[in-house]
């Protein structure tokens, strides 16, 4: 018999075969034999070894047998092996007695869905979307998906992975006879068919997608209302293919398929018509493609095809970077048009996305609330109440406008300032020195008020002003589609620009854009417009952070010292300052705070600071100890000057501050180092405290070796503060240093004042013109005060300057300074040692901290101030060294006022004289 041609009888039974076990894949053989069925799986290998019915052979020799009965051993050994084999889509784990007991989950159940909510009754029965997802990908993608976007969604959401998946808390669908083989054309068509069963008349739309695809809730939401879904809807961007593949895909001229990476979606009219049919569709596949399959079907059964529009490519992004999709900035055009955005390959990348688009929508928010505010002053403006009334005006029935008042819960703001009309003439300066001049903006920006004129555009400006032409873009467009046009920006000309603190930023741009008419008569012209613009600052926003220090709990030794202490309390009330009683609680003996407790406690509001019990954990603010790391070469004058102050305010006062002083030999004047040690001995005898001192000896110096070697001194939950000998601080540095540092957390760099030259600020050739008479300051008595003042507050006044542009500069750019705990300190893993000699070691430390997982802290702090002192830039340092120091050395000169007087009064330092000019040329 020729085995090639396949007798009717044999071909018929293949049939029924085929039919009865088709559902039989390896990963079903493998689940009968772990659910106790070998029988179902003997009849499958029986069927598969011996397809078709006894067929009388000719006589064979015994060998010949034996070589079959060989080959027929060795495949189904095959086989077996290959069932049992362990897989990444179905384990051995996930079918043990539970797999034979397992029950289909109630439709409605696992997306949370009641009986009574219907299309009618429910703002979450607009779509549902199954997302098609694989096992290995439940904990990762899927989790991800169902974290973020599908928590704002105006549906449902369910995922759909293969027969044998499971995940407690994602609302799962398992497919049956399904596996998460590649490409998931039956997951596909089975999952429209479980859609149009269970949910079929309980929602309008439903969406098609992928576990990668990020979707806008709110877009989603504008977009499907506005289409009608009683009518057959297949939307999606629409594809033939490229031209290799395009015969393969065995498409007609006029058909298409919607892709499926960026999303399909399918009105309730279409589901209608097609999901009876999805069994006929997978039984007549042209191609492996599973979104060119189901554009095919639904072309046939349902007779409408994929959307043909432009903009489908815009809402229905597809990025095509691959893995490298929107992992870089998200600011773009594509990114805030999207309705959806595909791929996003690294599950991580979702809550990225997420965190973005949720502060879109809160500066959307913030933006609502100043258009309510100029609403409510416009409306009270028209009924004739005056502006300064506003806040305690009544409605009706003694209601109040604004019920909640400044500083209590609720506070809506200042209607004066968020309700101020969009005018550019809103702030009214009460002198010359208030008005805010404009900023030209060209290729570079040029300002009045800098003291370089001319510079670069900074890159928070040039940020600012790329969001504000793309939001303009995006109003322009807005009536595009309705209008057949289109306009693209193309080039910011020039433009002003201010910065009112009070109000927000004012904008005067001239920009080129094109204009392109794709409707009737096409064309594309070149557009110059002027835009006026006027970005408003929101009301201030005050949030009390937490001041203790939620640890990380993996971390065995912080779960060691809290054990049994409730982690909801480790955070201190610090609106009020506490101030530490000197002396008076420091007695030791338990009875005695037992004592003052019981006192204390009969008092009602009492602060959390004072309590000792151990049922409350409190984590000491105010009473933290903060530990000096001072590095010293020389400089004894200097230093006698810090010892001061910092008797002043630590040693006089019993402050919890410790110091330690990490000593170099300057071989210029050995004579400081004994002095140093002197000085240090003399105040550790008066006051009993223990001023540590780190010898170096002659060792090279280097500031953050230094450092690194006065913090080995510490333990590792200690706080560390670097200083300079040249600073002068108080106690409210101290305060800052203590609320503004959160282990685990939190850095501070404080931006210090630092002085100019005094012989610059008081020298007459640096404040007036030359034979001008010097002005005498008459009104010195505004500044005495009549009431008496504590020693602290002595001291603080005695350690603070008055902050003036003629007297220094907060030095920006300086990052020296820093509040770090030690063990924050290690984990970015500390200075690199292998600078020398000045400066550099703490800009490349902020650097690593900023790429740290440690929120960086700078402001601006009054408190601390950097006396002047000449600066000496050795010629021997490194390029990138010496040019700091020697950018350093000329900012501390003085004011730009200072120099032009200078200048002024000295102008032989730009024009040199004529008469010696042509001396020394002859």
């Amino acid at each position: 018999m020729n085995e090639t041609s396949p007798s009717p009888v044999k071909s018929d039974h293949i049939g029924q075969d085929k039919d009865k076990f088709s559902h039989l894949t390896r990963v079903q053989a493998r689940a009968a034999i772990l659910c106790g069925q070998p029988e179902l799986l003997l009849r499958f290998v029986l069927r598969r070894l011996a397809p078709g019915p006894p067929v009388t052979m000719p006589r064979r020799n015994k060998w010949m047998h034996l070589v079959a009965g060989v080959i027929a051993g060795v495949t189904l050994g095959v086989f077996l092996k290959l069932c049992l084999r362990p897989s990444t889509r179905t384990s051995i784990e996930t079918c043990p007695e539970a797999a034979k007991l397992y029950a289909p989950p109630d439709p409605l159940a696992v997306i949370g869905l009641t009986a009574e909510e219907t299309i009618q009754n429910s703002n979450r029965t607009l779509v549902f979307v199954g997302v098609m997802t694989a096992e290995q990908y439940l904990n990762t993608r899927a989790k991800a998906v169902y974290d973020t976007w599908a928590q704002d969604l105006p549906g449902r959401l369910a995922f759909f992975s293969s027969e044998v998946s499971r995940a407690p808390g994602l609302p799962l669908i398992p497919l049956r006879y399904v596996d998460d083989s590649y490409p998931p054309q039956k997951k596909s068509f089975l999952m429209l068919l479980y859609m149009y069963e269970n949910y079929g008349e309980r929602f309008e739309w439903f969406m098609r997608a992928d576990d990668d695809v990020y979707v806008r809730g709110d877009k989603l939401e504008e977009f499907l209302r506005s289409v009608d879904s009683r009518k057959p809807q297949f939307i999606g961007q629409a594809g033939r293919g490229t031209t290799a593949e395009r015969d393969a895909l065995a498409l007609d001229y006029n058909e298409n398929f919607c892709m499926g990476g960026p999303g399909v979606l399918i009105s309730r009219e279409t589901l209608r018509r097609v999901a009876p049919h999805v069994k006929y569709c997978l039984k007549h596949l042209y191609t492996t493609h599973e979104d060119v399959e189901l554009g095919r079907c639904v072309a046939k059964f349902a007779g409408v095809s994929c959307t043909w529009s432009y903009d489908m490519q815009t809402i229905l992004h597809h990025n095509s970077s691959g893995t490298a999709a929107y992992t870089g900035r998200l600011k773009k055009r594509e990114v805030h048009r999207a309705i959806t955005l595909h791929p996003v390959k690294d599950h991580r990348q979702m809550y990225r996305l997420h965190t973005y688009f949720k502060n879109l929508k809160i500066q959307d928010l913030r933006e609502s609330t100043l258009d309510l505010h100029r609403d409510i002053a416009s409306s009270l403006n028209k009924l004739g109440v005056e502006p300064d009334q506003v806040a305690d005006y009544m409605l009706l029935e003694g209601i109040p406008l604004f019920p909640a008042k400044i500083g209590e819960p609720g506070y809506l703001g200042d209607n004066n300032i968020l309700g101020a009309p969009i005018d550019f003439n809103r702030y009214k300066p009460e002198n010359v020195e208030d008005i805010i001049p404009f900023e030209f903006i060209s290729k570079s920006i040029y300002s009045t008020s800098h003291s370089n004129p001319k510079r670069r555009i900074e890159s928070p400006l040039k940020e600012a002003l790329d969001d504000v032409i793309r939001e303009v873009m995006e109003i322009i467009n807005a009536p595009s589609r309705q209008r057949g046009r289109v306009i693209d920006f193309n080039e910011l000309l020039y433009g002003y620009t201010r910065l009112q603190p009070l109000h927000g930023v004012d904008h005067v741009l001239d920009l080129l854009l094109k204009y392109r008419r794709y409707r009737g008569r096409k064309m594309t012209a070149a557009v110059r417009r002027h835009a006026y613009l006027q970005q408003s600052f929101t009301a201030t926003e005050i949030r009390e952070l937490p001041m203790g220090e939620p640890p990380p709990f993996e971390d065995p030794e912080i779960l060691e010292k809290i054990h049994s202490k409730d982690p909801l309390n480790e955070y201190a009330d610090f609106d009020e300052p506490s101030q530490r009683p000197a002396g008076f609680l420091d007695f030791g003996k338990l009875n005695v705070k037992e004592a003052i407790e019981s006192g204390l406690m009969k008092l009602q509001n009492l602060p959390n600071v004072l309590k000792w019990s151990d049922d409350d954990y409190e984590y000491p603010i105010y009473d933290r100890r903060i530990h000096f790391i001072l590095p010293l070469m020389g400089r004894q004058e200097i230093f006698s000057r810090f010892m001061k102050n910092y008797e002043d305010v630590v040693l006089k006062s019993d402050e919890a501050v410790s110091l330690i002083v990490v000593l170099y030999l300057d071989v210029k004047n050995p004579l400081d180092y004994r002095n140093a040690e002197a000085l240090v001995d003399h105040y550790n005898d008066m006051y009993g405290k223990d001023v540590k001192i780190v010898h170096m000896g002659s060792t090279t110096f280097s500031r953050g070796a230094g450092l690194t070697e006065g913090l080995r001194r510490c333990a590792s939950d200690d706080l560390a503060f670097f200083i300079d000998v040249d600073m002068m601080f108080n106690h409210i540095t101290l305060r800052r240093i203590r609320i503004n540092t959160v282990k685990y957390h939190q850095v501070y760099f404080p931006i210090v004042f630092s002085e100019y030259n005094p012989e610059v600020v008081n020298g007459d050739d640096f404040n007036k013109f030359k034979d001008e008479p010097a002005v005498s300051n008459s009104n010195l008595g505004k500044f005495v005060d009549e009431v008496p003042k504590t020693d602290r507050q002595l001291a603080d006044l005695k350690y603070s300057k008055e902050i003036d542009d003629d007297f220094g500069y907060f030095r920006q750019y300086g990052f020296g300074i820093l509040s770090i705990f030690k063990c924050d300190f290690e984990r970015v893993g500390g200075f690199d040692l292998k600078i020398k000699g000045w400066g550099y070691e703490d800009v490349q430390f902020f650097e690593t901290l900023i790429k740290s997982n440690l929120t960086v802290y700078r402001i601006a702090d009054e408190s601390l101030v950097h006396k002047f002192h000449s600066v000496d830039c050795d010629k021997n340092l490194e390029k990138s060294q010496f040019l700091m120091c020697l950018g350093t050395k000329a900012s501390t000169y003085g004011s730009e006022k200072h120099m032009t007087y200078y200048m002024l009064n000295h102008p032989e330092v730009l024009w040199p004289d004529e008469g010696e000019g042509k001396k020394g040329a002859s």
